[in-house]
């Protein structure tokens, strides 16, 4: 596999949509070959280095508790072949199944848990960008597992039904005891409802790294948690095309999305001509 060309499955996804808006979270398997996984792994590993290069730190205190924890950002302006994962249709089709046809792209990261990496705080992505209480999805994490994902080397941990908490205090008494791995093998995507109470597991295998990209996508009325005009160099921005663009909010107009609907039903009866 040579380029930056990657080879993308789009299945089926009724049942995936179904089970992501009744359980909030699914899992989409074979989106990736393994030859493919292992291609976006190779990438993943050069551009930690890149963004190391850069100044950045892939250690976060705040977050890990060890540098084992491998944190990469700045995907989509290093490396093309990212920015061909977060806009793939699969990706998109199951964003829109649970945000519905308005939304962004939040952020794009990486983690790599590797042998003796810890656990983060529990937390839930929307709590991070909305303030309680979290009534409607209006975030969603699209996770690409470029290794196998199990609870040994360090699989995202989540508490079932933790998408319907509305507020902190209604997660209940020791969470940690209630947590599940997302189990998933390498080529798979999970996805999962932004409300969705989660922490990134341990890794507790001799020699095994647990390798996972996360697409955030969000609302078009939320401001993303990246400024993609600060972090996309000028010739990244100058080839991108008008969707990714428009996913990006890198046009002239913003949260623009739920006027239409709002001006056409002329509440006041003062339509202006």
């Amino acid at each position: 596999m040579a380029g930056t060309d990657i080879a993308v499955a789009r299945p089926d996804l009724a049942e995936a949509r179904s089970r992501l808006l009744q359980d909030g979270w699914c899992v989409v398997p074979d989106v990736l070959s393994p030859d493919a996984a292992a291609f976006a792994l190779e990438r993943l590993w050069n551009a930690a280095e890149a963004y190391r290069g850069r100044g950045g730190d892939t250690h976060m205190p705040v977050l890990d508790p060890n540098a084992s924890n491998v944190r990469v950002f700045d995907l989509l302006d290093i490396d093309p072949l990212f920015r061909d994962l977060i806009r793939a249709p699969v990706a998109l089709e199951l964003t829109e199944a649970l945000l519905g046809r308005d939304f962004a792209i939040s952020n794009f990261t990486a983690n790599i848990a590797r042998p003796g990496s810890g656990s983060m705080s529990l937390h839930s992505d929307q709590a991070l960008v909305v303030p309680e209480p979290w009534l409607e999805p209006w975030s969603i994490n699209i996770i690409w597992c470029l290794t196998d994902v199990r609870f040994e080397n360090g699989a995202t941990l989540f508490l079932p039904g933790s998408q319907k908490v509305t507020r902190r205090d209604e997660v209940g008494p020791d969470p940690a005891a209630r947590l599940v791995p997302f189990e998933a093998k390498a080529g798979s995507i999970i996805a999962m409802d932004g409300r969705m109470w989660h922490t990134s597991g341990a890794n507790i295998t001799a020699d095994e790294d647990r390798a996972l990209l996360f697409g955030y996508y969000s609302k078009g009325f939320l401001r993303p948690q990246v400024n993609w005009n600060a972090v996309l160099s000028s010739g990244v921005q100058a080839g991108l095309d008008p969707l990714m663009r428009h996913l990006l909010g890198l046009g002239p107009a913003a949260n623009m999305a739920l006027a239409g609907d709002l001006l056409a039903a002329d509440l006041g009866g003062h339509r202006r001509a």
